[in-house]
């Protein structure tokens, strides 16, 4: 049935289709039907959160939280919304997401286009999933990258009593420097007033909220070591491996390869599951990894959860294999 639909999505420009799929599962969540009466529970405990199954959405398929119930009735374990940001922006120009058909990858410079984290707030509280839902959150673009954790902080205390765990995103590629926040003094900087913030407003509503960091798949060694020691001296929860890639290595040649932005899909699938095995090389066990990054069959889920991870998102795979994928996962991934 996803051959059909997936033939009208793919002759609509890439972002349009997005929001055609958010619609239509926006839909879904307010109907009686779902597809995932038929799944198993696959459960796993992870950061002292009980997941049904280790298999979640990806942030950036719902930026403001408008479907959730729709992305719940699809099987997953566990749902992560935004990124999200103090106040609404559009993001970069358009056109700003490429299908790159032949190697099921996608380009995107969106920019963390959203409502706002209020909006998303309200369409939380909306929502009628009782799962786990993580909120992935980011700074605006206008505000200057030295003053950055405000606009982290902000978010981290509208969103904490509403989240099951909250993601610090400092790897998109698409917001101007942010990705300097992974390195050295600012990454340790803005760790621990977070886990400062974290402290405090655990204490505010008498609940623990863990805090995962969010990052970039194209990381040396000697970073990845840097980051897994900034993630242990600081108690971070668990962490993301990882974001979008600027490498084009695996896709050279194809149409849209140059067009510039972070490549998801399937051509990130190798370098994220290495990214995984290094930082758990570093980790050893302290820290949980959520694989992300490539995942497109049980083979390549699995291959993640081998090299370290303990829990699985998805996102680009979605559009090219649909809902189908995430049963296969659920079916089959053995952590």
């Amino acid at each position: 049935m996803y051959s059909l639909i997936k033939k009208f999505l793919f002759n609509l420009d890439a972002e349009n289709a997005h929001q055609f799929a958010i619609q239509s599962l926006k839909l879904l969540g307010k109907s009686p039907f779902s597809l995932s009466c038929s799944l198993p529970d696959n459960p796993v405990e992870v950061m002292g959160l009980h997941f049904k199954n280790p298999i979640g959405l990806a942030a950036g398929a719902d930026k403001n939280g408008e479907a959730i119930d729709g992305f719940a009735k699809l099987g997953f374990g566990f749902i992560e919304v935004g990124t999200v940001t103090p106040v609404a922006q559009d993001g970069n120009s358009r056109p700003r997401q490429f299908r790159l058909i032949e190697a099921e990858g996608i380009i995107n410079r969106n920019g963390f286009n959203n409502h706002g984290v209020d909006v998303l707030i309200e369409n939380v509280k909306k929502a009628k999933y009782n799962g786990i839902l993580g909120i992935n959150i980011g700074k605006n673009a206008t505000t200057p990258i030295e003053n950055s954790l405000d606009d982290y902080q902000i978010c981290l205390r509208k969103v904490y009593p509403h989240a099951s765990y909250v993601t610090v995103n400092i790897s998109s590629p698409n917001t101007k420097n942010l990705r300097s926040l992974q390195y050295g003094d600012a990454l340790d900087e803005l760790l621990k007033s977070l886990k400062a913030e974290q402290a405090l407003l655990s204490q505010k509503f008498a609940v623990y909220r863990p805090l995962i960091l969010k990052i970039a798949p194209d990381l040396s060694s000697e970073e990845i070591a840097s980051v897994a020691d900034s993630l242990i001296r600081h108690q971070i929860d668990g962490v993301i491996a990882g974001n979008t890639t600027l490498s084009r290595e695996s896709v050279a040649g194809l149409p849209f390869a140059d067009q510039q932005g972070g490549l998801s899909g399937k051509p990130l699938d190798t370098l994220s599951t290495q990214i995984i095995r290094q930082l758990s090389q570093e980790l050893k066990g302290r820290i949980p990894i959520i694989g992300s990054g490539g995942i497109h069959s049980v083979q390549s889920g699995q291959a993640k959860i081998d090299a370290g991870a303990s829990l699985l998102q998805l996102y680009s795979a979605m559009v090219y294999q649909g809902p189908a994928l995430i049963h296969q996962l659920v079916k089959e991934i053995r952590t």
